[in-house]
């Protein structure tokens, strides 16, 4: 009999980094509901210069190929910038929003310059209600879900390759799972081969990075050992912040909305609440 999949435990790329930071900080972030029934979420100035960055770059792939540059991306930036302008973005203030609104237009104006891969033909994985998902485990009950940046279609072969936007000055860790999910994303909803994956830095690189694609299997076995562990924390209810009572950096911001000690700005995405944590 097939399972529940309203009944089921999703996980994605997100929700398990928030998990491997403080169980505490992803049940705030991912299970917890206020009074009103509805989650909460922090809005910073990086995450509000990332969506701003994605939403103008990933756009180009609603384009034909030959229409692709044709519009202005530095005008879907403005206008992506304008959904995140203020507290709304969580910026302090106005130097605040102007440094990083500069930092934004620098990323733009590089792939401007420099499109590399986004010059050629793309696939999209399809989406209904829902992000892009599939069973990680039906035994389990366990659906792993996510959406991929870009992903660019190789003629030549009929392949596909993956690249990931980055906006952050960090690089990827090697042990991130953000390629192994993103293989088993492609592998479960579409037939083609992924021959090749990449993180673009745009905040100091012309040319996204190779990286080395994971083996499926190794990359199912590591995915699946971390949901089973957050479905375990989530029957039995238990999400110990792993620095004790006093907390730590990933869930004490959302302690602070628990105790009336952050600012509310209204309801987001997924029908939210969005706060700014000082």
């Amino acid at each position: 009999m097939p399972q529940d999949k309203y009944k089921a435990v999703w996980v994605s790329h997100s929700s398990i980094g928030d998990f491997l930071k403080c169980p505490r900080a992803y049940f705030l972030h991912n299970v917890y509901k206020n009074e009103q029934g509805r989650k909460i979420t922090i809005v910073s100035p990086a995450l509000s210069l990332g969506q701003a960055v994605h939403e103008a770059v990933e756009g180009l792939g609603n384009f034909k190929v030959e229409e692709r540059f044709t519009k202005s991306l530095l005008e879907a930036f403005e206008e992506a910038w304008g959904k995140i302008s203020g507290k709304h973005g969580g910026f302090g203030s106005d130097v605040e929003e102007k440094e990083a609104k500069a930092r934004g237009l620098t990323m733009i104006e590089r792939v401007m310059k420099n499109p590399g891969p986004l010059k050629n033909k793309t696939i999209r994985l399809k989406e209904r209600e829902m992000p892009p998902n599939f069973y990680l485990s039906e035994p389990d009950n366990i659906i792993l879900c996510g959406k991929i940046d870009w992903i660019e279609y190789v003629p030549e072969d009929d392949s596909v390759r993956l690249l990931d936007f980055k906006t952050g000055r960090s690089e990827e860790k090697e042990d991130s799972l953000q390629l192994p999910i993103y293989l088993l994303l492609m592998n479960n909803l579409q037939k083609r081969k992924v021959t090749g994956a990449s993180y673009w830095y745009l905040d100091k690189d012309d040319a996204p990075k190779e990286v080395t694609l994971p083996e499926y299997e190794k990359a199912h076995s590591d995915v699946l050992a971390i949901a089973l562990k957050v479905k375990e924390a989530r029957e039995k209810k238990e999400f110990p912040c792993p620095k004790g009572e006093g907390g730590c950096y990933a869930c004490r911001p959302f302690e602070k909305i628990l105790r009336s000690e952050a600012e509310y700005l209204g309801i987001g995405g997924y029908n939210q609440e969005l706060y700014m944590v000082k």
